[in-house]
């Protein structure tokens, strides 16, 4: 299994203790005896069929040499007439002479009774033959192999005619079966040497095989590997975050549960990642050219992504890719930062009603009903607060908390931050964190802008927000007195990772756009900004109120009823 040790960033694969197991023979010793038998079990098949056609071809060879030298022999002129005339001694002159031209074991000559008129043991001549010469005599060519009073040898027997055709005889001619044996064992010693050659060829390729084995599974048994399976299915299915192993060429080579379901479809496995169709900044924190934890986004999730190395003996075997869903905890985190912010600004506001009744107090004890009220007046002509707003005008309670929080926090910064006298949202939300997300960016974008305008004509600063209801859909409006856009930058504020205040920065305005996008809304720099002129930002969040159930309506506000406008 994967663990780590020593650098966190750096996994390295060991095997863990492992229950004693009764000893035996090595796997790749078993694989090299079983390759060696299979080699010596074909080689002796291939041995054993190459000796028996070897066998019966020179049988055959010689046998046809036997029949051919018989079938000449019988050719001769006046051979017959002598074996007519019963001149003996003129046969068997003949006979011999043609052992010894053709090298033969025997040329024998009989009649028509089979009674030998010619052979090498002058002893057997007027015997009848050892073997049968009836086939020759009827006329046959016979060739065998068969044992008679010389030993076993390879024979051919024609019939011996005279000049009109009449069968008066036979010719026998046989050669040492021990010729046969010689040549075959001539033939086998050589095709032994050879067979023995390729065994010895096939015995080191099987151990090299065998060693390159070995090394491929680094020296683990099957037992062991077969352990290391289930290690993997029970650790890497059975984790809640997703899992993705990358091997050197950054092919994907493992996806877990989890991973498969964060990345569906986009990645497979035997995919490069540089060929998937997951987003650039999640394929760059799993390809990062050093191991280390990185933050992205996926569709309208945001992933913790950490990679790590896997090192074998030295060797880089890949790497070890986790995966965590931070998006619940996000959205969590950002409900909290509401009532945080709301609780701040309660307390501010709980602060600043205390001095200004203190200073009321004072001024009635002090100076007298006109100079208070002199001061009431001032305060009720000032700048209005988030926190004024009623439910009447922002039915949602999370608009209101997130904008009463935020209009704290931005007056700290010396940024005012306020809400249209126009804005109207008269219905509660159906998905109040997506609404949240996308308000929270653009108001954290525009605060910042306003606050780090360069420009003095863009003080005091502001950010205004304005809110709009068309049908079910929702509207946002957001303006700064920043510095604006600048045209180069248009197109690149919107990309995961752009920022020009920092490293770790860039994530807020793609945020809310693909959030947005979910619902098949939109979020768009409407007006960049400059010298006088505000910069502004609009998003449409489709369908994220819920329906009308009265057809009153505020005059003068964008709101849909029954498909009417009004």
């Amino acid at each position: 299994m994967l663990r780590v040790y020593g650098d966190p960033m750096v996994a390295t694969k060991q095997l863990g203790p492992r229950t004693p197991r009764p000893a035996r023979l090595p796997f790749t010793r078993q694989l090299l005896l079983l390759q060696v038998l299979l080699l010596v079990v074909v080689t002796g098949l291939g041995f054993t069929v190459a000796a028996w056609q070897v066998n019966h071809t020179l049988r055959q060879r010689f046998t046809d040499r036997a029949l051919f030298v018989a079938e000449t022999f019988a050719t001769e002129p006046s051979l017959a007439d002598d074996v007519l005339a019963r001149r003996q001694p003129a046969v068997q002159e003949r006979a011999r002479q043609a052992q010894r031209a053709t090298g033969a074991l025997f040329v024998v000559v009989t009649d028509r009774d089979g009674i030998r008129l010619a052979h090498p043991n002058p002893a057997e001549i007027g015997h009848r033959v050892s073997t049968s010469p009836d086939a020759a005599l009827r006329g046959h060519h016979v060739t065998n192999i068969e044992r008679g009073t010389l030993g076993l040898s390879a024979r051919g027997k024609v019939p011996l005619r005279a000049g009109d055709g009449t069968i008066v005889g036979e010719v026998s001619v046989g050669f040492d079966a021990q010729e046969i044996t010689r040549a075959l064992q001539r033939l086998l010693r050589d095709s032994i040497l050879l067979l023995g050659l390729g065994l010895l060829a096939g015995i080191g390729g099987n151990l090299l095989l065998t060693r390159l084995l070995k090394r491929r599974i680094f020296g683990l048994e099957p037992a062991d590997l077969a352990e290391l399976v289930r290690e993997r299915e029970a650790v890497l299915f059975g984790v809640s975050d997703a899992v993705t192993a990358i091997d050197v060429e950054g092919t994907v080579t493992m996806l877990n549960a989890e991973a498969q379901r964060l990345l569906g479809s986009r990645v497979r496995i035997g995919e490069r990642l540089e060929d998937s169709d997951l987003p650039l900044a999640v394929r760059r924190a799993m390809t990062a050219a050093a191991p280390g934890r990185d933050v992205a986004t996926l569709d309208d999730r945001a992933l913790v992504v950490t990679r790590r190395d896997v090192h074998h003996d030295g060797r880089t075997l890949g790497s070890v890719v986790t995966m965590v869903d931070r998006t619940e905890m996000e959205n969590l985190t950002s409900e909290l930062e509401g009532v945080r912010l709301m609780t701040q600004a309660l307390r501010a506001q709980r602060h600043e009603f205390a001095n200004r009744m203190h200073t009321v107090r004072g001024l009635l004890h002090t100076a007298g009903p006109a100079d208070a009220l002199e001061y009431l007046d001032a305060l009720a002509e000032g700048p209005g607060v988030a926190v004024g707003m009623t439910e009447e005008m922002i039915a949602p309670a999370s608009i209101r908390a997130f904008l009463a929080g935020k209009t704290a926090e931005a007056s700290e910064t010396g940024v005012a931050l306020v809400l249209s006298e126009t804005s109207y949202v008269p219905r509660k939300l159906t998905a109040p964190v997506e609404v949240i997300t996308v308000l929270g960016n653009l108001v954290n974008n525009a605060v910042e802008a306003a606050r780090r305008a360069r420009q003095t004509r863009h003080r005091p600063a502001r950010v205004e927000v304005d809110l709009l209801v068309d049908g079910e859909d929702l509207l946002i409006s957001v303006a700064d007195s920043g510095d604006g856009v600048p045209e180069t930058m248009r197109r690149s504020i919107f990309q995961e990772g752009f920022s020009t205040r920092g490293p770790e920065r860039g994530l807020g305005l793609p945020n809310a756009r693909r959030t947005a996008e979910s619902f098949g809304g939109s979020v768009d720099l409407t007006h960049p900004g400059g010298v006088s002129d505000p910069t502004v930002f609009v998003a449409r969040m489709p369908g994220v109120l819920r329906p009308a159930v009265t057809d009153a309506t505020a005059p003068g506000h964008l709101v849909h009823h029954s498909g009417e406008t009004r």
